[in-house]
């Protein structure tokens, strides 16, 4: 029997230099490891500075970019692909760029009809200094992901968080402050022109941060969500919508909050290169819908090949994708 994959050189790219290498590191193991059992030859590459210097030497077929945060999912390293004209997957050098600067991409999200929450942005210092809206709120790096430097500062708060006026603060001097949403956390992955569904996240720790993802026993999550019909089918809707709007490609995931006393669902931020472990979000949500982790990745890859050759930066001639069931 003839792999998917057989004969066909892909690079990858994780680690990378952002705050989230260790979760990039965990992501691109996984794939990697599912690349080699659909036969394909896989290069490891932990992006570093030298990257394309790296590729070029390598000359992959394609790129497989498990990369999160900044540098990584922002724009930078998909630049570079192009320029090595390079076939990679999820999005694009300005959809990449555009889902990770929050307040732009709120702005495309509305504009398209995306329910997002109120707030704005705000200097670092000014918003360490005093409350700059009536608590509670939350305070989020413009420019990150993986609830990285995120705080959520409760009703009845003294003062903002000091960490903002901390030398050691490396998340950039504007930050996003939002009013904090009550109710439920809730994800959506979007694969392709499709959404798979709506899973809720439980979590162990006050706050869905850092800790409460990544962290051993930090939140459980519930697929599908314990909503109504109607709300799932918005939050699915409203994340297609999300995708489309900040033209995006392959694989992305919509994190929202919901308030079941109110009613109230908005979008929060959309992930371009969303967590890859068989346990991540996505993949659960694929495999809910019959597509297992080695599918996936195979997708994903054979996705972004298919572009690469549509926009002449591969040498095929054709390649074969197939939508998932």
């Amino acid at each position: 029997m003839t792999l998917p994959f057989a004969g066909r050189h892909v690079a990858v790219l994780m680690g990378g230099l952002s705050a989230e290498r260790e979760v990039s590191l965990t992501s691109g193991k996984e794939c990697a490891d599912a690349l080699e059992r659909l036969g394909a030859r896989v290069s490891r590459i932990d992006a570093g500075r030298d990257l394309a210097a790296v590729l070029g030497a390598l000359a992959p077929d394609v790129c497989f970019n498990a990369l999160h945060g900044a540098w990584g999912e922002d724009g930078c390293v998909q630049g570079v692909l192009e320029t090595l004209d390079l076939a990679y997957t999820h999005s694009g050098v300005l959809a990449s760029a555009l889902a990770m600067d929050k307040a732009k991409a709120k702005a495309v999200m509305a504009a398209a009809g995306v329910r997002v929450p109120g707030g704005g942005l705000f200097s670092r210092l000014e918003a360490g200094r005093r409350h700059v809206m009536p608590p509670p709120y939350v305070v989020k790096p413009n420019a990150q992901g993986s609830s990285v430097g995120v705080f959520r500062v409760f009703d009845g708060a003294n003062s903002p968080p000091e960490a903002l006026l901390s030398a050691d603060w490396t998340f950039g001097d504007q930050v996003m402050i939002e009013p904090y949403v009550p109710g439920l956390e809730l994800a959506v992955a979007v694969l392709g022109e499709r959404a798979l569904g709506v899973t809720e996240i439980e979590s162990r720790t006050d706050f869905y941060d850092y800790e409460a993802k990544y962290g051993e026993g930090g939140s459980v999550h519930i697929l599908p969500a314990r909503i109504a019909p109607a709300v799932a089918e918005l939050a699915k809707s409203q994340a297609m919508a999300a995708h489309a709007a900040l033209g995006c490609q392959g694989m992305t995931r919509s994190d929202f909050r919901y308030d079941d006393i109110n009613d109230l669902l908005v979008l929060l931020e959309v992930n371009t290169q969303p967590g890859m472990t068989p346990t991540s979000l996505a993949p659960e949500q694929a495999a809910h819908q019959g597509l297992g982790f080695d599918e996936l990745v195979q997708w994903i890859t054979e996705d972004g090949y298919a572009r690469g050759v549509a926009g002449g930066r591969v040498g095929a001639s054709q390649v074969s994708r197939q939508d998932p069931a």
